[in-house]
């Protein structure tokens, strides 16, 4: 009696998506099911299936064909859960081997019975079937012993508990698999040449995923043939027979015929590729390789294993090609052709397909591939531990070397293996080779199941896939383009191994002043087999000649050591410099141009953290700076420690601006500004904490309100890395408050302000210069706006109203630093400007400070603020035009010098001809004194008279090395020319 069909929404639960037939397929007579019990094992094994209905088909299907060898499978499926699994599984993943099975049913065992095997039992169970093919050709009998083969190999894969970790065993098992086929292949075609195919040494090479072991269920076999005459036999003749036992591989592999076929074999990869012979010695190999070989060459024989025929050949082969394969990356260009052949082959990708290539798109196999290989190529010429011809392998030795991050190395592997293993599930329904990701919901639906995400499996295997795709270009990104790699590959294999000896005399020939000090340093940062130690070994080669392209490279290999030492230990920082762009390349040209950056890095070591970020050498904003300034000095007890933590942002803050202005990202002005912003934002904050400390101590409000007044460069945004900050302290009492107590509070704050932001520490100190107040040194530290007034109005002197000029509140109260503008304005910018007794004054005075004022011994050719030309000329020059026409020409009205220059020239005040000179003048000497302190680390006024200095300087304004003479020279004439021009329009002198 038939048994009453289980209930469609049960089937569902399952995973059946067609109910009504797998309820018809499931009382089939041919599946001989009792209701119940066996009825329940099938349908577990088959909920077990990546397509339970495609699986439920194939079984009746194999069945329905094996006829009276039927019973023996039944019975098989009804007692023995592995026989369920397995043939299940099969069945369920591929339609390809359904029609294998329904074709040759008696091969279920071959899936049940499977086990892993060596390449050598493999190659010998393939040999046996061509053996004896009975009434099979020897092609179709290996076809039928290779599908035997696979079917084992399929059941072991899909029914895996894990199939992403075992993905490489199924690769590994497939390219043994096609090794056998090949030397099956090669058995037949050499014994239908008869005498002739005795007369020749043949071996097949296996390239690409074949020659690493991590082959595809469906894909090209790429080769390489390679053959040599035995002994008395014509080379010319020997060839000729090997071509045809060559060709006749390729046909029995591929042909297809009543059994199908294979795969294709592809033989592209030899020299010449398809324009090349098909056959060539080991002799002709080893000359084309060493003469014409391309790059990509060199990468495709990374992978070269024998694979069938004469392993003694096979094996000179490998040891006459694979050296070069180490040497390959010494060559020009080597990594810029690697990257842009990898651009090449995503360019190519049809853009239908882009997105969901598996393969070659962005994110795909190959990045992990190419990334991976392209490390090998460079760093496998010192390190053989790196030479393994297997994907996962060779990851896994870069971790362990330390050329790839080890949380960086779990992704790529996962990653590797999921989109390897999706691939070949997609690859296995078919049997047909594709690298695309499906679209349709049903093979979603199977890929995910097959994948054991059993839950929404469509929408978590895109999910998957994309996760992981965009993980590997990310660090497909990084790796592969990692400006480490192409300067490594431009050094010697000794000098990469940084042997002492190849060091010391490498290190003399860079420049090193001290070479036996500086190997000291190395071998300090070397030594050990800790991976801190590894990592250093691979960054030092190239470092030391990123040192050698500044002008103190001595200095800026101890300062990295000194910062390594501080930092070594931290998990970011070696994977920084390996990794992040070009944070090492920057890093070494900073510590090796600037002792400056290098003092600040020291003490603030974390600082380095933003050479790998992508936007780290922006200088912050004004805004930025005073939310994380008040941010850090909001989390401290005392004003002591606030203040201290605002001045460590500081520090910091001024390495980023003094790294982007080494690195050439920031314009002088845009320096100016990134140096005020950040005085700026300090003097804010400190005023902040300052102010609330004194209120919190007097128990009370302050009862005034206070602003801090730019004057100078502040004012002018023009500071430079060697500035004071002149200021003007103003306060304005509460209406009601006594003007005594304001004054009190006021003064207090301001001493305490001075006492905070004066205080010895390891950052460079911000000077809070007060001597343009009122009545200089001998007048109050800080008045009210009313006392302000008053002054100006009855005391004012012109100096005043031309130290006025520059003016500008930078802190404290808005208000009031709007009432204060508009106090002085009418000072600065006097009604009808200077008469003729006020511009002698200002000549007078400017004679003055030029006679008094010039240091003793200074040469005042080469003086950059007080000299001939220098920066005082040039501003007192463009002062005056201010103080004696800003009243007429509102543009004059700049605390700015250059905007005021250009103002003057729109204003017919002064000659285009006359601006460019003292544009240029101003301009050079502002550079020149920023990369005095950059340099030394202290400030320089003059154009250093020491060579070295002097050479140190120029190149940080971009001067060709060993070019200190011709800089002073080239400031001398400059400052020179702007001291004619300064001569008629400030002296009046024609």
């Amino acid at each position: 009696m038939t048994p009453p069909p289980r209930p469609g929404p049960t089937l569902a639960r399952h995973g059946f998506t067609d109910t009504r037939r797998a309820e018809r397929l499931l009382t089939d007579p041919v599946l001989d099911l009792s209701e119940g019990v066996e009825q329940d094992r099938l349908i577990r094994a088959l909920t077990r299936a990546a397509d339970p209905d495609g699986a439920l088909l194939g079984l009746v299907r194999v069945l329905e064909s094996a006829g009276e060898r039927a019973e023996e499978l039944r019975e098989a499926l009804r007692e023995d859960e592995r026989v369920r699994d397995r043939v299940v599984g099969v069945l369920g993943v591929s339609t390809a081997l359904v029609d294998h099975l329904v074709a040759h049913p008696e091969q279920w065992r071959d899936a049940v019975d499977a086990e892993p095997m060596t390449p050598q039992e493999r190659t010998e169970a393939v040999l046996a079937e061509i053996a004896d093919p009975g009434v099979l050709e020897p092609q179709d009998a290996m076809r039928v012993a290779y599908r035997r083969q696979l079917l084992g190999i399929t059941a072991i894969d899909v029914t895996s508990d894990d199939p992403v970790a075992d993905l490489p065993d199924a690769g590994a098992a497939l390219a043994d698999l096609a090794g056998s086929a090949l030397e099956a292949a090669v058995r037949i075609a050499a014994q239908e040449q008869g005498e002739q195919g005795r007369q020749v040494r043949f071996a097949v090479i296996g390239m690409g995923k074949a020659g690493g072991r991590e082959l595809n269920y469906i894909s090209d076999v790429d080769v390489i043939f390679v053959a040599e005459p035995v002994a008395g036999v014509d080379e010319a003749a020997a060839l000729e027979t090997a071509a045809r036992i060559a060709t006749r591989v390729m046909h029995v592999c591929s042909d297809v015929t009543a059994h199908g076929s294979l795969w294709q074999v592809d033989a592209a990869l030899r020299p010449e590729g398809k324009q090349g012979p098909l056959v060539r010695t080991v002799a002709s190999h080893r000359t084309y390789y060493e003469r014409w070989a391309k790059t990509w060459e060199f990468q495709a024989l990374l992978k070269a294993r024998h694979l069938a025929g004469d392993p003694s050949l096979g094996a000179e082969y490998l040891g006459t090609v694979g050296p070069l394969v180490w040497q390959a990356a010494s060559r020009e260009d080597f990594v810029v052709d690697v990257q842009a052949m990898r651009r090449r082959v995503e360019k190519h990708i049809p853009r239908a397909e882009a997105k969901r290539q598996l393969k070659l798109g962005p994110g795909g196999l190959r990045d992990v591939e190419f990334s991976v290989q392209l490390l090998q190529l460079v760093h496998g010429r010192t390190d053989e531990t790196l030479r393994s011809r297997t994907t996962l392998e060779a990851l896994a030795a870069l971790s362990a070397g330390g050329y790839v991050g080890r949380d960086d190395a779990v992704v790529l592997d996962e990653a590797y293996r999921v989109l390897r293993t999706i691939e070949h599930r997609v690859q296995l329904h078919h049997l047909r080779r594709t690298h695309l990701m499906p679209t349709s919901e049903a093979d979603l639906r199977r890929l995910g199941r097959s994948l054991l995400l059993w839950d929404e499996p469509q929408t978590k295997v895109v999910a998957l896939r994309t996760r992981y795709s965009r993980e590997v270009r990310r660090l497909h990104q990084r790796l592969f383009y990692r400006p480490l790699l192409s300067a490594v590959a431009r050094l010697s294999p000794a000098e990469a191994r940084l042997t002492p000896d190849a060091a010391r005399e490498r290190l003399g020939a860079l420049g090193y002043r001290d070479p036996a000090g500086a190997l000291r340093h190395i071998e300090v940062l070397t030594d050990g087999m800790s991976r801190r130690a590894a990592i250093q070994r691979q960054l030092l080669p190239v470092m030391l000649e990123w040192f050698a392209e500044m002008a103190d490279p001595d200095a800026g290999l101890l300062a990295f050591r000194k910062v390594s030492e501080e930092l070594g230990a931290t998990h970011w920082y070696l994977r920084l410099l390996r990794d992040e762009g070009e944070a090492a390349q920057v890093l070494a040209h900073t510590l090796g141009a600037s002792r400056f950056a290098g003092d600040l890095l020291l003490v603030s070591p974390q600082a380095v953290q933003m050479l790998g970020e992508s936007d780290g050498l922006r200088p912050r904003t004004r805004e930025e700076l005073l939310r994380r300034m008040r941010s850090a000095a909001g989390r401290k007890e005392s004003p002591d420690s606030a203040i201290a933590a605002i001045r460590t942002i500081r520090r910091a803050e001024i390495f980023r601006i003094a790294v982007a202005d080494l690195e050439d990202r920031l314009a002088l002005d845009r320096v100016g500004e990134a140096l005020t912003d950040l005085s700026e934002a300090t003097i804010e904050a400190a005023l902040e904490v300052t102010a609330a400390h004194v209120a919190s101590e007097r128990g009370e409000a302050l009862g005034t309100d206070i602003i801090i007044v730019g004057m100078g460069r502040l004012g002018g945004r023009e500071l430079g890395y060697s500035s004071d900050a002149d200021v003007l302290y103003v306060h304005q009492p509460h209406p009601g408050v006594d003007e005594q107590l304001a004054q009190e509070a006021a003064l207090a704050v301001v001493a305490e302000l001075r006492r905070l932001l004066g205080a010895a520490g390891s950052d460079p100190p911000l000077g809070l210069d007060a001597d343009l107040r009122p009545e200089g040194k001998n007048g109050p530290m800080i008045r009210s706006l009313a006392s302000y007034a008053a002054y100006y109005e009855r005391w004012s002197h012109t100096w005043e109203a031309q130290a006025l000029l520059r003016a500008r509140p930078v802190a404290g109260d808005r208000p009031l630093g709007e009432r204060f503008t508009a106090l002085i304005d009418a000072i600065r910018w006097p009604e009808g400007g200077l008469d003729q007794r006020q511009v002698r004054e200002v000549r007078r005075l400017k004679a003055r400070m030029e006679a008094e004022r010039l240091p003793r011994g200074a040469d005042r050719r080469a003086h950059f603020k007080l000299g001939m030309g220098g920066l005082s000329d040039v501003e007192w020059s463009i002062q005056l035009i201010q103080l004696q026409h800003a009243h007429e020409y509102p543009a004059l009205r700049t605390p700015r010098t250059l905007p005021a220059m250009t103002a003057a020239v729109e204003a017919g005040l002064l000659s285009a001809e006359d601006e460019l000179v003292l544009r240029e003048a101003w301009s050079m000497a502002s550079l020149l004194r920023n990369a005095g302190m950059l340099f030394r680390g202290r400030p320089v006024d003059s154009v250093p008279s020491n060579l070295l200095e002097a050479d140190g300087v120029g190149r940080i304004v971009g001067m060709e090395p060993q070019s200190g003479h011709a800089l002073a020279e080239s400031y001398r004439r400059t400052a020179r020319h702007a001291r004619h021009v300064v001569d008629r329009v400030f002296y009046g002198e024609e």
